[in-house]
C-alpha cells in the first residue's frame, strides 16, 4: 500500500515538474515576444488601410495589447513543447510501437493550431470585420481603440487554432476505441448543434458573422468524420494482420 502510495506521489511530482516547465516556456517565449511586438503590431494592423495607428483610452491600454500579443504567440511557441511534455509523462506507460505513433502527432497538433489561426485571420476575421463596418454606412465616425481591437481579433481568431486540434483528438481516441466512425455519424446532429452554438457565442451577433463562424466548425467535424474513417480501417487492418500471424 505505502509503495502504491509513493508511486502516487512520484507520479503527481513528475505531472507537477512537467506544468512547470511548460510555464517557464511560456513566460519566456512571453518576455522574448515583448521586444518584437511593435513589429507584429504593424503587420496586424496594416489590413486596416487608412492608418496604421489605433486609439488608446490610457497608458493601461498600451501594456494590455502588449500582453495580448506576447501572449498569443507564447501560446504558439509552447504548444509543442507541452504536447512533448506530456508524451514524455505518459511514455513509460506506452509500447515502443504506441511511443512512435504518439509522438508523431506533436508536429501535427503544431501544425494544425497555426492552421487554425492562419485560417480565423485570414479567412473568418476580415469577413466579420468588413460586415460590422459595411453596417455603418456613413452614420458613425469609426474609431478602433487599441485594446478592444485586438481583443475582437483575437476571440475570433484564437478559437480556430483550439478547435483545428480536434482532428488529433479525434485520431487518438479513435485508436484507443473511444470514438468510432459510425458513433460520430449518428452524434452528427447533436454535434452540429453544439458547433452552431459555439460559433454564435464566439461571433458577434448578426447572421452574417454567425454563419461564417459556424460553417467552417460544420466543415472540421466532417473533416474528423473522414479521418475517423481512415483510423479506424487502418485500425481494424492491423488487427486481423496481428490475428493472421498469431494463427499462423
Amino acid at each position: 500500500m505505502t509503495e502504491k502510495k509513493m508511486s502516487l506521489i512520484e507520479h503527481f511530482n513528475e505531472l507537477r515538474k512537467r506544468l512547470i516547465s511548460i510555464f517557464i516556456v511560456f513566460v519566456t517565449s512571453a518576455a522574448v515576444m515583448l521586444f518584437f511586438t511593435k513589429q507584429v503590431y504593424l503587420w496586424l494592423v496594416s489590413d486596416l488601410g487608412v492608418t496604421n495607428k489605433l486609439a488608446v483610452l490610457g497608458p493601461t491600454e498600451i501594456v494590455s495589447v502588449y500582453f495580448l500579443i506576447a501572449g498569443v504567440v507564447a501560446i504558439a511557441v509552447t504548444i509543442p513543447f507541452a504536447a512533448w511534455q506530456l508524451w514524455l509523462f505518459i511514455a513509460p506507460a506506452l509500447s515502443v510501437k504506441e511511443r512512435k505513433v504518439t509522438l508523431s502527432y506533436i508536429p501535427a497538433i503544431f501544425l494544425l493550431f497555426i492552421a487554425g489561426i492562419v485560417f480565423g485571420y485570414e479567412v473568418v476575421f476580415p469577413n466579420i470585420l468588413h460586415f460590422l463596418l459595411g453596417m455603418n454606412d456613413g452614420m458613425f465616425d469609426v474609431l478602433f481603440t487599441t485594446d478592444r481591437y485586438f481583443r475582437f481579433m483575437i476571440n475570433v481568431v484564437l478559437p480556430f487554432g483550439i478547435l483545428f486540434e480536434l482532428p488529433v483528438i479525434v485520431v487518438f481516441l479513435t485508436n484507443l476505441g473511444i470514438l468510432t466512425p459510425i458513433r460520430m455519424k449518428k452524434m452528427r446532429r447533436i454535434a452540429y448543434f453544439v458547433l452552431i452554438v459555439i460559433g454564435v457565442v464566439l461571433s458577434p451577433p448578426d447572421f452574417v458573422s454567425d454563419t461564417v463562424m459556424s460553417i467552417p466548425l460544420l466543415l472540421l467535424y466532417e473533416i474528423c468524420v473522414t479521418v475517423a474513417s481512415i483510423t479506424y480501417r487502418r485500425k481494424m487492418h492491423r488487427k486481423r494482420t496481428a490475428e493472421e500471424q498469431i494463427s499462423d
